[in-house]
């Protein structure tokens, strides 16, 4: 297959609301983020690649039983974070309509 883009780069009017580089973008490969974790923690954790050699299944589920500990961790982070902003804008919410009912 040809390295060429899709839509050539020189054409004009492509219609309203439409931008050139729509037509010239590639798609990630989906979970290709995730494969490339499974890679890494195989790498680095049991000293062999995919390439050079095949995970036993218990391996494998070792692997992503870490990387889902790890994404359940970030998750939780991330609500924990999201629940202490949430709180600080809703006090401040209604510090800022208290004072301004009570004038």
């Amino acid at each position: 297959m040809s390295s060429r883009r899709r839509h050539s780069t020189g054409f004009g009017y492509i219609g309203f609301g439409n931008s050139q580089a729509t037509f010239n973008q590639r798609s990630a490969k989906p979970f290709s983020k995730y494969k490339e974790k499974l890679d890494l923690e195989a790498h680095l954790h049991y000293k062999m690649h995919f390439l050079h050699k095949d995970l036993t299944n218990e391996d494998k589920q070792n692997i992503k039983a870490k990387i889902r500990s790890q994404e359940r961790k970030l998750l939780k982070q991330t609500a924990f974070v999201s629940a202490i902003v949430f709180i600080i804008i809703a006090v401040f919410a209604y510090y800022l309509i208290n004072q301004i009912l009570s004038h």
